[in-house]
């Protein structure tokens, strides 16, 4: 079965790859290149949606990366359920197209219960005691675990919030995609997914 990789870089154009960037220039030299149609609006949560269902906001249903409770007459942003995601998602249909296709969707956004066979995400942990705790959500459960055992605490600090992209205690500049990049490596070397 063909294998697929799918790099998510946020605003990465063709332009951009170069001498600095001999990494993706290979991965581009073996792989492919493709061209995607933008999305709009051209936020996060809407144009991740339209990538991972082939489909626009009209049918999957995200508009913005927050919206507004009339219940609760509040904006609220960045949530994580897949399921409010209003569309099939592309790896449901290649599951039941090809037997044996697996799925592996790392830091994407709405990656929570999102039927992947392996996902993760940073996602603060409320205890009862009030405390906001910085962490990841993995799936399935045993993943969190096994692969902070072995990459040590994603650097949360270093990807949202004022220390991101900047040298801080939570690390260098570059922490979190360093983090992310070792998890996507972690994943390949033990699960092999096919997308």
């Amino acid at each position: 079965m063909q294998r697929t990789v799918v790099l998510n870089v946020v605003g990465l154009t063709e332009r951009c790859l170069g001498a600095a960037t001999p990494r993706l220039n290979a991965f581009r030299r073996d792989g492919a290149l493709t061209r995607i149609r933008p999305a709009f609006p051209a936020v996060t949560c809407t144009a991740q949606s339209d990538y991972l269902t082939g489909q626009r906001p009209a049918q999957h249903g995200i508009v913005a990366n927050g919206w507004y409770d009339r219940s609760l007459a509040e904006v609220q942003f960045w949530k994580q359920s897949n399921r409010l995601v209003q569309a099939p998602r592309l790896w449901e249909g290649l599951r039941s197209r090809l037997p044996g296709f697996t799925c592996a969707k790392l830091f994407w956004w709405f990656n929570m219960y999102s039927g992947a066979d392996w996902s993760i995400t940073p996602r603060p942990m409320y205890p009862a005691d009030g405390r906001k705790v910085f962490d990841i959500y993995a799936w399935p459960y045993n993943l969190r675990p096994a692969i902070k055992a072995d990459l040590g605490e994603f650097p949360f600090p270093a990807f949202w919030g004022p220390a991101a992209g900047v040298k801080s205690p939570a690390g260098g500049p570059d922490a979190a995609s360093r983090w992310i990049a070792e998890s996507a490596k972690w994943i390949e070397r033990r699960h092999q997914p096919t997308l």
